[in-house]
């Protein structure tokens, strides 16, 4: 197989802390240096949430335009994605940062259970953070937590909520929400080829599941994530030492199945992205 695999790296997140893993970069500066190595090792996506200084989730606009900046100096051409989760902030404060134009921003299309809460996204807040994403020209990411999420993405696709190609990520593994389940991967992709068959799809596997998730994605033809948001181990008995040794590990899949890992040039090309001077 040929086709380029884009590696999407989600650096931070809203959960994990030192506490967890001393690798996982909470400051601007920290995540500026991190998604440079991972973007060295062939990262072409960096899905970017921020943090205040006590590690606590937040959407406050000033952290994402300062991210913004050093990304574009310093990883120029990379693919800057802007969480607008529900952890970070409530309403429409998480779409406060969309008017900076990152390149994409993740959209959850519906609902659905969290560990220990319901991740809530009514119709309204759906409808407005599309909105926002065509006023600004950013591209979604749809994050599916279930397949409605799909079935709903392709209905916005075709009303014209939301424009263009599809990208369309398959989360799976967060708990009381979609397991890692290989019959259901392979029904999700099957369900995306039938409603949008022109649509770009990945996935992620959370906690020891990401190692899996990504083996599936490559071997399939699709796109993959890595990367500390999602699991702080690199084994079960050794912390990830940082991002760019999870895209290093996601690499050597691409390789082991033939796959290219995409550029950022061709990762731009395939999500209709415009090209960016390096």
């Amino acid at each position: 197989m040929t086709k380029p695999c884009i590696i999407c790296v989600a650096i931070t997140g809203s959960v994990a802390t030192k506490q967890n893993n001393p690798a996982v970069p909470i400051t601007v500066a920290e995540q500026l240096e991190s998604t440079h190595e991972a973007f060295e090792a062939g990262a072409a996506i960096v899905h970017a949430h921020v943090r205040n200084d006590d590690q606590s989730p937040t959407s406050d606009p000033e952290k994402f335009a300062r991210l913004k900046e050093g990304l574009e100096k310093h990883c120029p051409g990379m693919i800057i994605q802007f969480s607008t989760g529900g952890r970070s902030g409530a309403g429409e404060a998480r779409g406060g940062m969309l008017p900076l134009k990152p390149d994409m921003a993740s959209l959850s299309v519906g609902s659905n259970n969290f560990p220990t809460r319901v991740y809530e996204n009514p119709p309204d807040l759906v409808d407005w953070l599309a909105g926002e994403m065509r006023t600004y020209a950013v591209k979604p990411e749809i994050e599916a937590f279930d397949l409605s999420h799909i079935h709903q993405a392709a209905a916005m696709n075709k009303d014209g909520r939301i424009p263009g190609r599809l990208y369309v990520q398959f989360v799976m593994g967060v708990k009381n929400a979609m397991p890692v389940d290989r019959d259901v991967f392979d029904y999700y992709i099957k369900t995306v080829q039938r409603l949008v068959p022109d649509a770009e799809w990945c996935a992620a596997g959370i906690g020891r599941y990401q190692l899996t998730v990504n083996e599936w994605c490559i071997a399939a033809g699709g796109h993959t994530r890595t990367g500390l948001e999602d699991n702080v181990r690199f084994d079960r008995e050794t912390l990830a030492p940082s991002n760019a040794a999870l895209v290093r590990r996601a690499a050597e899949l691409c390789e082991k199945h033939e796959r290219p890992v995409a550029t950022w040039q061709q990762a731009r090309d395939i999500l209709e992205l415009p090209l960016e001077a390096a």
